[in-house]
């Protein structure tokens, strides 16, 4: 929960899946073994008074960094590209997103945020920052010109691109450029691609947030946020989260850093298959849309074409009309896709959704039942074979 070591880049010439690989690793430390050491610590001892009045040391407590935690942000500093001032590790992916916007606001600010948002971002906009005097307005995610929204106190703009339910695809760069002009800071929740097919930082985002619980972890047995700050928010953001007193576990740092190894390959598998199992869909008579930002027919396609290198595995569908019991006979019946509402993790997953109770600045109107889905690491034919099984329990239910 340090500034990274990282510093210039230790390796700048390689491309971004040998960072995931090689960030953070230093073959002169730790007697040579490759993974750094999971130090459980809190107090730091000094070897006389003017070294503890001096904070004399490398380390001073075990909340203001340790070899394992300098190890993970110097990695994922290194990731997120030269832009990167440091990276702070959080216990949630929601906590990164809070403390990310307590970071960059005060009592009296106005914020922008996008309409497709986290709902639980969107509650802590609407509670907490409320509470802390800060007014929220929620904008079309594909309005492009956030210009006009703005208010004399805006002081900060939250994206998240493409929104984790309905997958619209906002103009990153040119939010940002509308934002900077006006002084505000740029805020982004960007877990759904993460810094190896979105470069965040380098698009104008100040605050880069990722759900570590995700795609990080890759094994969904990880509570973990990270926020990634340029050099601008860096400073605000380390003081606001040491002086909350916030840190993450050093065997949770240990299996990020650890699932950061493989991310790479997980996500190329999650992108393929992905986008495999969503044109499928597409070909499919019970299916009215898919939401995939790599299909040309997802709202932002063209955005998502020229900002992006890649997709992870979670889309959406949206079923032609059918009653609900055949929607639920429909992921009932489906054995090798589990019912939960995380995702970034090895397995297939399915929820059923619906955004009426999540928008106030646009309307939800799909026209029939909406579905998410994480395509996992399981062989892909196997997993078509699955929901040929759900489409048939919901034809017979229908």
């Amino acid at each position: 929960m340090t500034k990274s070591s990282a510093g210039g880049l230790p390796h700048p010439g390689v491309k971004p899946a040998t960072r995931f690989v090689t960030g953070g690793s230093d073959p002169s430390s730790f007697h040579g073994f490759v993974n750094p050491p999971v130090v459980h610590a809190s107090t730091v001892l000094y070897r006389n008074v003017d070294d503890y009045l001096g904070r004399r040391g490398r380390y001073t407590y075990g909340r203001r960094g340790t070899p394992t935690s300098e190890a993970f942000t110097a990695a994922l500093a290194e990731i997120e590209g030269p832009q990167c001032a440091g990276v702070t590790l959080l216990p949630s992916g929601l906590a990164a997103g809070s403390l990310a916007l307590q970071s960059a606001l005060n009592s009296g600010d106005h914020v922008l945020v996008t309409d497709n948002v986290y709902g639980p971002t969107r509650k802590f906009c609407d509670t907490v920052l409320a509470r802390c005097g800060v007014t929220t307005t929620y904008f079309d995610p594909l309005i492009g010109d956030v210009a006009t929204l703005m208010q004399p106190n805006t002081r900060a703009i939250y994206l998240e691109s493409p929104g984790s339910l309905t997958f619209e695809v906002q103009d990153v760069p040119a939010m940002a450029a509308a934002a900077h002009a006006r002084g505000a800071v740029v805020l982004m929740d960007n877990t759904w691609a993460s810094p190896l097919y979105f470069h965040a930082l380098d698009k104008g985002v100040d605050l880069a947030i990722q759900s570590g619980s995700k795609y990080i972890g890759g094994h969904s047995d990880l509570m973990l946020g990270v926020v990634a700050a340029n050099a601008k928010c860096w400073p605000r953001l380390n003081e606001t989260v040491f002086t909350m007193g916030l840190c993450v576990g050093p065997d949770d740092m240990y299996l990020g850093l650890r699932g950061l190894r493989t991310m790479a390959v997980r996500l190329a598998h999650h992108n393929q298959a992905g986008l495999k199992v969503a044109r499928w869909f597409a070909e499919r008579a019970e299916v009215a849309r898919v939401l995939h930002p790599a299909l040309g027919t997802c709202p932002g396609h063209a955005v998502w074409k020229r900002d992006f290198t890649g997709a992870s595995g979670l889309f959406s569908i949206v079923l032609k009309p059918v009653p609900e019991t055949a929607v639920h006979a429909f992921i009932d019946a489906l054995t090798l896709f589990g019912i939960g509402a995380s995702w970034g993790g090895f397995e297939s997953l399915v929820i059923p959704f619906d955004c009426d109770n999540v928008r106030s600045a646009t309307t939800w109107s799909p026209g029939g039942p909406g579905v998410r889905f994480h395509i996992g690491l399981e062989d892909v034919d196997d997993l078509i074979a699955d929901l040929e099984r759900g489409f048939a329990a919901l034809a017979a239910a229908r």
